[in-house]
């Protein structure tokens, strides 16, 4: 599957909280939706809504004096409710890929909180036909960190893979870091893990972690573009890396091999057929 473009015009924004670094230091912030052609969907899929990183809560209009729910809790009602009706979509399946990290602390005075977020996977499987993704590192579940298991076309992936619609989506989550702590692998050990799982050639890669594309100035790791780049100039061309957990200034990158880059960090692209 391969992005053929992204408009430059966005679909809507969503406002929501963003946390701050102390009690009262939180602020207004938006997600942009932008929406992507791709040459193919999987067979019998009309869109596809891609996302990571929904680090947020809800604003306070639209909890109505209720506790504050994730951002990814409310998020997938909003799209399916306002924004997919307006694409004229064909009739078919929507899809989602989510690349991790959906968790904010309630009272939003601390950046990088760890925690449940089971919530966000049931939100966007209660609005979507199916869901693939893999674990950020700030991601937690309360059935174990390990192995999360869901009822329904639910798809969580770690160093695994799942056929949708006869498209091979691979998945690998966390990252590099201290492996004595949630989802992270060593260097060494994530590199040649990701390694193993491309040699099943899929269509889609989900990470959370993320490549370097140096021939755009976009900040990464070096070691996974090298491991997305091994089989050399042009036999990968057909890959789509879908990535988070650092933003990029632009959603979409092309690396030496042909392999393209979706970086969804704070933002949803929702991918349609030309």
């Amino acid at each position: 599957m391969r992005i053929t473009s992204i408009e430059s015009k966005l679909l809507t924004e969503i406002r929501y909280l963003n946390a701050g670094r102390g009690p009262g230091d939180f602020y207004n912030d938006v997600v942009p939706v932008h929406r992507g052609f791709v040459d193919a969907l999987p067979e019998g899929t009309s869109a596809i809504v891609v996302t990571a990183d929904l680090q947020g809560r809800e604003t306070f209009k639209s909890a109505g004096g209720h506790p504050l729910r994730l951002l990814g809790e409310v998020l997938p009602a909003m799209l399916r409710a306002d924004v997919l009706p307006c694409l004229g979509l064909p009739k078919g399946d929507i899809g989602v890929l989510l690349a991790g990290d959906f968790y904010t602390v309630p009272a939003l005075d601390k950046r990088g909180g760890s925690g449940e977020v089971r919530p966000v996977w049931d939100a966007f499987a209660a609005e979507f036909d199916w869901v693939a993704g893999v674990a950020g590192n700030h991601d937690t579940f309360a059935d174990g960190a390990n192995r999360p298991s869901f009822t329904g076309p639910v798809h969580f992936l770690d160093n695994d893979h799942v056929t949708i619609g006869g498209v091979l989506i691979a998945g690998l989550s966390g990252i590099t870091g201290n492996p004595r702590r949630p989802w992270r692998r060593t260097e060494d050990d994530y590199v040649e893990t990701l390694g193993t799982l491309l040699c099943e050639e899929p269509a889609i890669t989900l990470l959370h972690d993320r490549p370097d594309a140096p021939e755009r100035g976009f900040r990464g790791s070096p070691r996974i573009r090298e491991v997305l780049e091994e089989q050399g100039p042009g036999q990968n061309e057909n890959t789509l890396v879908v990535r988070g957990h650092s933003h990029w200034p632009e959603p979409l990158a092309e690396l030496s091999c042909g392999t393209q880059v979706l970086n969804v960090d704070a933002r949803v692209v929702i991918l349609t057929e030309i």
